[in-house]
């Protein structure tokens, strides 16, 4: 009864989470082409053991089935803490999930040994039936039965109601944690009224810090830094609940891309309760803040966020909360550096009478970084563009000119163009009648372009060289331009405004 009520409830809250048990899968080490079949094959073989379990003529064999399945799953935990990794087991769905460790390992051995002691009772002697007592009960009892379970029933699809709102009230707050970065208040305006994230400005110098590791050294900023390589700032704090399902993935990041990025946890609290997360799950660098005044000194509002260092120590972009930009930000950085999206424009200085190479304009002084151009006003001739598209043939802005256009300045790896990006697709199916026309300049590889499944004309900027010239500082980020080719609005910086700016018509801007 026992092996028949866990393997229910764990088929079941897979098949109830399919994308969920398929990333699980994967997470395994399971190839992806495999991935999705399994996710829906083993949540059946769960459910299907189960119903063997229930008769007595078939429970042999159900347990047969279920030390199969037992056996596999600690084979598989097994090897990846070998390996020092800890993916999320998801073994009862959304109901229950967390990181496979050694406590996983003992709950399937001992569910192994209780199938094995029904095997080794014999197929003729497995015991008695689960449902076999059901026949001597008379009506009353059987309603009475019958009622008790309904109720039972709904009492658990109350509190599985519950504890979903709770978990969903939990991811909106992470998610208005990082819109509150970019919202006025929490935002950094420009004169031009853009807006970017929060933290501090791209190209300062990063605050220094001398904090405590897990035991007792000193660990400085000065320390992490190394030729070649980014420092990525993580706060968190042992309280906080969203930073407790993200520690999994740092601990993955750190393995994956200690050659190209290093990482470091800014936590609170004392040594003992961080060390024991740090150790669970493979986390190397943290560093403990006595209250908050490294998380001030970076404008940090918020846990989990991050922030980029260079390995010069200045600060190499926004500071970004919430795991799935996180994930966004860590996907700029172990990239091609000029991919970064708030990477600051570099000034690079000329001998006099010589044209600036960010601008094209000859300086008697030369550029500083804090005198480089905004980029073009409304009115003014737009920049010249003249980039490959994803066939490799060259597209010029000149080629749009007699129609309005939009210039979208998009990159697949941030996690803000992933969040418009069905809207934006709404709006190429059905523009509005003054519409303009859609050139996208994006960054990123070929193939992460096509996979975006837009139809508008695409252009690869690897070098974010469009953007820095017409005066755009991340993405999204998008500029009209009439229909000669001047300058017809200021950027628009962030999704909404993006969106609004595409809904305008030229009488409008």
């Amino acid at each position: 009864m026992l092996l028949a009520v866990v393997f229910i409830v764990a088929g079941a809250a897979k098949l109830a989470d399919r994308a969920g048990s398929r990333k699980a899968v994967a997470d395994f080490g399971v190839p992806s082409s495999l991935a999705t079949p399994l996710a829906t094959l083993l949540p059946l073989a769960e459910l299907a053991v189960a119903a063997a379990l229930i008769p007595a003529s078939t429970a042999w064999w159900g347990a047969l089935g279920a030390l199969a399945l037992l056996l596999l799953f600690v084979a598989g935990i097994s090897i990846n803490l070998a390996r020092g990794r800890k993916p999320d087991c998801h073994c009862f769905g959304q109901l229950h999930s967390a990181p496979a460790g050694w406590r996983t390992l003992a709950r399937n051995g001992a569910l192994a040994a209780i199938a094995g002691f029904v095997l080794w009772e014999g197929r003729e002697s497995a015991g008695p039936s689960t449902v076999g007592w059901l026949g001597a009960l008379s009506a009353a009892q059987l309603a009475a039965l019958i009622g008790g379970l309904v109720l039972l029933g709904l009492l658990g699809a109350q509190w599985w109601f519950l504890l979903n709102l709770l978990r969903q009230n939990g991811r909106l707050i992470v998610r208005l944690e990082a819109v509150e970065a970019l919202a006025p208040g929490g935002a950094v305006a420009s004169q031009n009224g853009t807006q970017r994230a929060g933290g501090l400005p791209v190209g300062e110098e990063a605050p220094p810090f001398a904090l405590q590791g897990l035991y007792g050294e000193t660990l400085t900023l000065g320390a992490l830094r190394s030729p070649g390589k980014l420092v990525m700032l993580v706060f968190t704090d042992p309280n906080c609940g969203p930073c407790t399902v993200m520690l999994p993935k740092v601990g993955r990041w750190e393995e994956e891309h200690q050659e190209k990025l290093t990482i470091a946890l800014v936590s609170r609290g004392g040594p003992q309760e961080n060390r024991a997360k740090a150790q669970e799950h493979g986390v190397g660098n943290v560093l403990l803040q006595e209250d908050w005044e490294v998380s001030e000194a970076y404008r940090v509002d918020g846990t989990p966020s991050a922030v980029l260092i260079t390995p010069e120590g200045k600060v190499a972009s926004p500071v970004f909360g919430g795991e799935q930009d996180i994930e966004a930000l860590l996907a700029h950085a172990v990239g091609e550096r000029a991919q970064l999206p708030v990477e600051p424009p570099v000034a690079q200085p000329q001998a006099e009478g010589e044209p600036c190479p960010n601008c094209g304009k000859v300086h008697p002084n030369g550029h500083t970084q804090q005198e480089m151009p905004a980029g073009p006003k409304v009115g003014e001739p737009a920049p010249e563009v003249a980039l490959p598209d994803l066939e490799g043939q060259t597209v010029e802005l000149e080629d749009f000119r007699g129609e309005e256009t939009m210039v979208l300045f998009w990159n697949p790896g941030c996690g803000f163009c992933q969040q418009m990006l069905p809207d934006l697709k709404a709006w190429e199916e059905d523009p509005p009648g003054d519409a303009p026309k859609l050139l996208v300049v994006s960054a990123g590889t070929e193939e992460a372009n096509r996979e975006q499944g837009l139809s508008s004309t695409m252009v690869l900027d690897q070098q974010f060289t469009a953007g820095r010239v017409f005066g755009a500082t991340g993405t999204p980020s998008a500029v009209l331009v009439d229909a000669e080719g001047r300058i017809a609005s200021e950027v628009a910086v962030g999704a909404p405004a993006v969106l609004g700016l595409a809904g305008a018509s030229r009488a409008e801007s």
